[in-house]
């Protein structure tokens, strides 16, 4: 077991330094405090624990909760415990059966999972504040539930109805309300629930910003075993349910989080990550694991006046903060556009000689984080084989163009950057060339 501040990572203890520090390096992360700072405290994020992470990783997911707690945050957390409940079964010589997935609870059953999943709030609660933060535990008496199939599953529930009363008190002081899978029918009888079907519920209720899943693998894994960085549903559900190597637990879990951001606004998501990993995946544009959001569709157009040409420059000129020249759209030899639906990213390709130059690439500042500009980017490189293109030194994007060329050369006042090729003659005329092309912008400060 590893301690939150010596977990995974360099890169999360350098998060909080910045939003510790003040420092302007921090700029993102102080921007997300704010806006998580300015809704109601129960409608930040709801937060799903497997038993298998409080056995494995209590230490670094009470290390961050204690820490977003420090900071004003307050987290709804719901566990749940099938290893912990297993074992207690097992002690107890009560043998566990499933029906349809679902564990079948008698009255013994339902008994020692209520005592085990009350054992774990409390270890939840001991860790927190050990780590100097608080949490608050909030009873089954908050979700009213109806028995699912009393005949087959005996005492498992759905929630029918929540009492947020005693989650927003907690809230609002600054506690972290934590909730377990257990809720209680109108006589007054515990009942089993499932904590996907919890988490939902809360999700209906709240409406939050985000929801979190914390597992072991931290993230969506592909066909390689490499995690998935961003998965826009629009673009990307159909292909990846079709999938041969999206096991079926994962391919439950996209539907399930299909369903959960369907009733929520555009900007909340969904992320798979590690307790480690938490506080970069709230406080930072590029996250850790997988996000998920509902995302936009990405069009491709190859006729210029199919361009909504004000809303498009009025992109560009947002993300550069500069001004198009006025004979812009007139010169410009389109060979295809790549935008979102709602015109937040967009990449604009011109033709080179046997490859594609890329004229602009801009993503909107409110969309960065939501991985807009990684779909748009994606389809631009399944486009365009062989690529250029060209920035300022000063351009903000230069860490993300170097990470994604093959190459690059410093040419006059410009880096020129390619991948797909390894003709060295024809790069150096490539580079010549796009170093001599007329800005499209009008000159002024950046």
């Amino acid at each position: 077991m590893t301690d939150y501040f010596d977990a995974e990572a360099k890169q999360t203890r350098q998060v909080i330094r910045q939003l510790l520090s003040g420092m302007s390096e921090g700029r993102e992360v102080r921007a997300y405090l704010q806006k998580f700072s300015e809704m109601d405290r129960a409608r930040f994020a709801v937060i799903k624990v497997g038993g298998a992470i409080l056995r494995d990783e209590m230490a670094a997911l009470a290390g961050a909760l204690a820490f977003l707690q420090k900071l004003g945050l307050a987290p709804i957390v719901v566990h749940g415990g099938g290893p912990q409940i297993d074992a207690a079964l097992a002690a107890k010589g009560i043998e566990t059966s499933r029906h349809e997935g679902l564990r079948i609870t008698d009255d013994a059953a339902m008994h020692e999972i209520a005592s085990t999943l009350r054992g774990l709030t409390l270890d939840v609660l001991g860790a927190i504040r050990a780590k100097g933060g608080h949490a608050t535990a909030i009873g089954a008496g908050a979700v009213l539930a109806d028995l699912v199939d009393e005949e087959n599953l005996g005492r498992v529930g759905a929630p029918k109805e929540l009492d947020l009363r005693s989650i927003h008190e907690a809230a609002d002081e600054g506690s972290i309300p934590v909730l377990t899978c257990v809720g209680e029918t109108t006589d007054g009888r515990l009942v089993n629930i499932n904590a996907d079907a919890l988490v939902a519920s809360l999700t209906k209720a709240l409406r939050p910003q985000k929801i979190i899943f914390l597992t072991g693998t931290g993230a969506i894994l592909d066909g390689e075993g490499q995690p998935i960085s961003f998965i826009h549903l629009a673009n990307d559900y159909d292909r990846l349910m079709g999938e041969d190597w999206l096991n079926g637990g994962m391919r439950l879990k996209l539907a399930q989080i299909r369903d959960l951001l369907s009733d929520l606004p555009l900007g909340a998501s969904v992320a798979i990550t590690r307790p480690g990993s938490l506080v970069k995946e709230l406080f930072t544009h590029g996250g850790s694991g997988t996000l998920v959001r509902r995302g936009e569709q990405i069009l491709t157009l190859t006729d210029k006046t199919e361009l909504d040409q004000e809303r498009l420059g009025a992109l560009i000129e947002g993300a550069f903060g500069r001004t198009l020249t006025p004979s812009y759209w007139d010169n410009l030899p389109l060979e295809r556009a790549i935008v979102s639906a709602q015109m937040r990213a967009a990449a604009i390709l011109t033709s080179l000689p046997g490859a594609l130059y890329l004229d602009k690439f801009a993503v909107d500042e409110n969309a960065r984080g939501e991985g807009l500009g990684a779909a748009v980017w994606s389809e631009l490189v399944a486009a365009a084989p062989v690529l250029f293109w060209r920035s300022r030194p000063d351009n903000g994007f230069n860490a993300f163009y170097h990470a994604n060329a093959q190459g690059s050369a410093h040419q006059g006042e410009w880096r020129v950057f390619w991948r797909g090729t390894n003709n060295w003659k024809k790069i150096g005329q490539y580079v010549e060339n796009i170093a001599s092309m007329p800005p499209s912008f009008i000159d002024g400060p950046e």
